[in-house]
């Protein structure tokens, strides 16, 4: 059998919504039926898309065009950075500080400006696990992944941007003006309506995760991942908390221990870190990675 023939039986019998839209949009008709919300394509109805009874479709799409967009793009596993969106970078640390307009809003910017090191760190754990380049069955492994906003997350994209590797930002709709950092690969950059399903996005390919100093939103993802974890619902993987000073003094893990609510050895689901290199390192001991040449 020829290649052709081979062709022509292989060919699709029905054509693609596309092109059925495209018969719409070539032949318009324009009259009462035609105007009604009621013959409009399904697929092409934002008003019936957004209605309450489609939510459990609207959720399938979510996790679809993420799921779909990162397969083909080729990625394996990611490294995923969660922390604050308030740490400023240390280049502009100094100028939060000076443009505080009283005591007390000085004193916060002067503690947030005593974290801009960890801009620092996230952007080179970003900078190590891009250049590792690890390629495993074809997929790229541990690309840089954050919730694509300021702060941490931008300084974990930053840090893969600036050694030429794809970088993945996962935003969420809010209230307040919200938009990727300039650091996100424009075809990595995903926004979501539930939260839900874009924490289901950051775990689902997570090989690693940092978790640096950070407020509500940082807690939420960190306790949701330590929780996947001591259930078993999720197997085991690199959880590393950057700022032992920090987090030690806004949860207090060890009462937690005594008090009997966790089990002691839950404290060993995560990893006491400094540095991106000893970050670096607990994953690369973890999973038997070649350590970095000097």
């Amino acid at each position: 059998m020829t290649e052709e023939e081979q062709a022509r039986i292989a060919h699709r019998r029905f054509y693609e919504a596309g092109q059925e839209a495209g018969f719409v949009d070539q032949h318009p008709t324009t009259n009462a039926q035609t105007e009604s919300a009621s013959y409009r394509l399904a697929f092409r109805d934002t008003d019936f898309l957004l209605r309450e009874e489609l939510r459990p479709v609207r959720f399938q799409l979510e996790l679809l065009k993420t799921e779909m967009l990162l397969e083909e793009a080729g990625i394996g596993s990611t490294l995923v950075v969660y922390g604050s969106a308030r740490i400023p970078a240390p280049e502009a640390a100094a100028a939060r500080v000076a443009a505080a307009s009283d005591p007390q809003a000085r004193a916060i910017a002067t503690r947030l400006a005593a974290k801009a090191k960890y801009y620092e760190e996230a952007r080179k754990l970003a900078r190590i696990a891009s250049e590792a380049a690890i390629v495993e069955n074809g997929k790229r492994q541990f690309v840089v992944c954050s919730g694509g906003g300021p702060a941490i997350m931008e300084a974990a994209n930053r840090g893969a941007a600036e050694v030429g590797a794809e970088t993945i930002g996962l935003n969420i709709v809010l209230p307040h003006e919200q938009a990727p950092n300039r650091w996100v690969t424009p075809r990595l950059a995903f926004q979501f309506h539930y939260f839900a399903l874009r924490k289901m996005h950051f775990l689902l390919r997570a090989r690693a995760v940092a978790v640096f100093p950070g407020g509500f939103g940082t807690l939420d993802e960190m306790m949701e991942l330590l929780t996947l974890i001591q259930t078993g619902k999720m197997r085991p993987i690199p959880v590393l908390l950057f700022g032992s000073d920090f987090w030690r003094r806004v949860i207090d893990f060890e009462a937690m221990a005594e008090e009997g609510v966790v089990n002691r050895a839950d404290l060993s689901l995560f990893t006491w870190v400094e540095t991106a290199e000893d970050a670096w390192a607990a994953i690369a001991d973890f999973y038997g990675i070649a350590p970095r040449s000097a």
